[in-house]
């Protein structure tokens, strides 16, 4: 069986943040979220907590916002070089970052 490999990865692999290239780290970065569909999470401010009487279907959008969150945050962290990495590895939100 042959791998597939990941079209996204050369992108991740030759184009991380090192302080100096933000526009193009930026530019990149959005292609790759936009490609996953969770571009959102860096247009949008984060959902408050749930309410104790949130209806299920309000808790499955809020835990899939969440879910998009760690992944947008996931993929700007390994869009870095290990010094930005550490920098940023307390940052809460994805869009705290930008």
């Amino acid at each position: 069986m042959s791998s597939i490999k990941n079209p996204l990865a050369a992108i991740l692999d030759s184009n991380k943040f090192t302080g100096l290239n933000y526009l193009d780290w930026l530019r990149n970065l959005n292609i790759v979220l936009a490609l996953e569909k969770i571009l959102y999470t860096l247009e949008k401010s984060p959902p408050k907590e749930a309410p104790a009487d949130v209806n299920p279907e309000e808790l499955t959008k809020l835990n899939k916002w969440w879910d998009d969150e760690l992944k947008t945050r996931c993929y700007m962290m390994a869009l870095m070089f290990n010094e930005m990495q550490r920098r940023f590895e307390k940052t809460v939100y994805a869009a705290d970052i930008l």
